[in-house]
């Protein structure tokens, strides 16, 4: 996938575990994982925000793009 997750960044930065993110944003520490190791399909503007205001960081601080090949149904449901 083209779009990287670079919240262990961010973490790292605040010395803060998962665990404690995940309680200040309001998300499961399994949903979290989910997101912070880039296996999620999709991730709400909401908690996209609540992540940056936990984390004091704007939504290019933990999401980036990559160059590279992407699968054809990848644009699916646009």
């Amino acid at each position: 996938m083209p779009i990287a997750v670079d919240i262990d960044v961010m973490l790292a930065r605040r010395k803060m575990s998962v665990g404690e993110l995940a309680d200040r944003v309001g998300i499961t520490p399994a949903n979290l994982a989910v997101l912070k190791n880039g296996r999620a399909k999709a991730v709400r503007f909401a908690t996209l925000a609540a992540l940056c205001e936990v984390l004091e960081c704007q939504p290019g601080d933990l999401l980036r793009w990559e160059a590279g090949d992407t699968a054809a149904d990848d644009t699916e449901g646009l």
